[in-house]
């Protein structure tokens, strides 16, 4: 390739980052091609901007591979997530009410609900995730599947609250404004280095880094913590929905 042994290793090491041409270089003399090559290229082409786009247009978007990442490697993710169930705490029916609603081939609705349950196993490894979820009383009152799935999903929360690493607080609904009714939203947050956050559109997602805008999340998170009831009230909340 033509490059020096010290440049390598900055690269290495995150010091410095290689061009778009560098690392297409790099992909040929791997033979990494296709959509994989395409994937990488992609987060060489934004990794020197603070804040990107994800599009969502593929059978496993790129966007939810760049989650994928950040789940796998977070130390601790909180969620807002007013009118769904949050993906992570989502049950096989659920996501599959979900899916059928999508029109989806049912092979590529086959193959996002085992990549969700797949993201579920940072909840339960040897090292689990601490997961805070922030979730919206009114996704309890949807019908997604029918009363039987809904309740199934309900016993599921609580049975997930349980865990030490699971903090799982119900937002009412009626409480008047608050920063969550702009929409769903995920932080997270690692040993060693800055926050990421991410907010879903309707065709991609923005992956916030700058401090500022993750700073603003996580504040807007504390406000929506203030205003949850606390996990035990939440758990009896759960309890009565599930009846």
């Amino acid at each position: 390739m033509g490059v020096l042994p010290q440049v390598l290793s900055l690269w290495e090491k995150g010091q410095r980052l290689p061009s778009v041409e560098d690392v297409s270089a790099i992909l040929a003399l791997l033979g990494v091609t296709g959509e994989k090559r395409d994937r990488i290229r992609t987060l060489a082409r934004h990794a020197r901007e603070p804040n990107w786009l994800a599009s969502s247009n593929s059978d496993i978007p790129f966007a939810l591979t760049t989650r994928l990442n950040l789940e796998s490697t977070a130390t601790v993710i909180t969620t807002w997530s007013p009118l769904l169930i949050p993906g992570l705490l989502q049950t096989p029916d659920y996501i599959r009410s979900i899916m059928d609603q999508l029109s989806l081939p049912i092979e590529q609705a086959d193959n996002r609900l085992r990549i969700r349950l797949d993201r579920q196993r940072i909840l339960t490894r040897r090292d689990p995730v601490r997961f805070i979820a922030l979730i919206g009383e009114q996704s309890l009152r949807e019908n997604f599947g029918g009363t039987e799935v809904m309740s199934d999903q309900v016993d599921h929360l609580l049975a997930m609250s349980e865990r030490a690493n699971i903090s799982l607080h119900i937002v009412p609904s009626g409480i008047g404004y608050h920063p969550g009714l702009i929409g769903p939203f995920d932080i997270y947050e690692f040993a060693d280095s800055p926050p990421i956050a991410s907010v879903e559109h309707v065709s991609s997602t923005a992956f916030l880094h700058e401090e500022s805008q993750t700073t603003g999340h996580k504040r807007d998170a504390k406000v929506l913590r203030g205003l949850a009831l606390s996990e035990e009230a939440s758990q009896a909340l759960l309890r009565e929905a599930a009846r």
